[in-house]
C-alpha cells in the first residue's frame, strides 16, 4: 500500500470563502448524526443569523441521488476501488454543482452528514484498499477540499447494533456487512481522528443528547470567535 505522507496531508484543504464555513458529521449507525446536524442548524439559524445549508453523501444533487441509491441497495458487491471512485464522483459533482456556489454566499453554512473522511475509512482502512490510496483519488482540486471542522460521533459496536434495533430499518449495502467490519470502522474513525486532529473532533456519543449538543455547539462557538479574531485582525 501506499504511504501516508505530509505532503499528501497537507494537499488537503478547506475553502477558503469569508463569513462561511463547511462543516461535516461522521460515525457508525447509529451515532447520532441526524439527530445533533438538526440541532446545529436550528441552533445557527435562529440564534447565530447564518443561511444554513445540509446535505447528505453520497448524493445532494440529482446526480449523486441516483449513485446512491444504486450503491446502498444493490445486492451485488462493489469491489473497494469501484467504491471509492463512485463515491468520489459524486462528491466531485456535489462540490462543483452545490458546495463552492453556496459557500460563495456571505454567511452560509453548509453541513454535510458524511463526506472524504466516510471514504477514508470504509474503503480505505474498512474494505482494505488503504487510506493513502483513497487520499491520492482526492488529490486533486476540488477533491482536495474538506471541511472547516468534522465532528465524529464515536460509539461502540454494542451501541450501534442496539440503537439500530430501536430503528428497525432495513440493513443497507454496509449496514448488512455485521459486527466485525463494524469494529473496523472504528479503528479507521480513530486512525482518520489522529491523521487530521486539528480538523476531526471527537466527541462520545456514548453520552446523552443534550450533553454532546453542548459540545458541539462549544466547539462552534470558538471557531466562530476564532474568526471574528481574524477579521479584526
Amino acid at each position: 500500500m501506499k504511504e501516508i505522507t505530509h505532503d499528501l496531508l497537507s494537499s488537503f484543504r478547506a475553502p477558503a470563502f469569508p463569513g462561511s464555513f463547511f462543516l461535516s458529521f461522521e460515525g457508525i449507525e447509529g451515532a447520532g448524526k441526524s439527530t445533533q446536524i438538526a440541532n446545529l442548524k436550528k441552533y445557527l439559524e435562529t440564534e447565530k443569523n447564518y443561511r444554513v445549508l445540509v446535505f447528505r453523501e453520497p448524493g445532494g444533487t440529482a446526480f449523486g441521488e441516483k449513485l446512491r441509491q444504486a450503491i446502498l441497495d444493490t445486492k451485488t458487491e462493489i469491489t473497494p476501488l469501484a467504491e471509492a471512485h463512485l463515491f468520489a464522483s459524486s462528491r466531485s459533482q456535489l462540490i462543483s454543482e452545490v458546495l463552492l456556489k453556496e459557500l460563495a454566499v456571505p454567511n452560509t453554512i453548509i453541513i454535510c452528514d458524511r463526506y472524504l473522511d466516510s471514504s477514508l475509512v470504509y474503503q480505505g482502512h474498512a474494505r482494505g484498499l488503504g487510506v493513502a490510496e483513497v487520499l491520492d483519488i482526492h488529490n486533486i482540486f476540488p477533491l482536495n477540499l474538506v471541511p472547516h471542522l468534522t465532528f465524529y460521533l464515536r460509539i461502540g459496536v454494542e451501541t450501534s447494533e442496539a440503537r439500530q434495533k430501536i430503528r428497525n430499518a432495513p440493513k443497507d449495502y454496509f449496514e448488512a456487512k455485521g459486527i466485525e467490519f463494524y469494529k473496523k470502522l472504528i479503528i479507521g474513525y480513530d486512525l482518520i481522528h489522529e491523521l487530521f486532529p486539528h480538523r476531526i473532533i471527537k466527541i462520545d456519543a456514548e453520552k446523552n443528547i443534550d450533553h454532546i449538543n453542548q459540545e458541539i455547539l462549544q466547539t462552534i462557538e470558538n471557531l466562530l470567535s476564532a474568526r471574528v479574531d481574524q477579521i479584526d485582525e
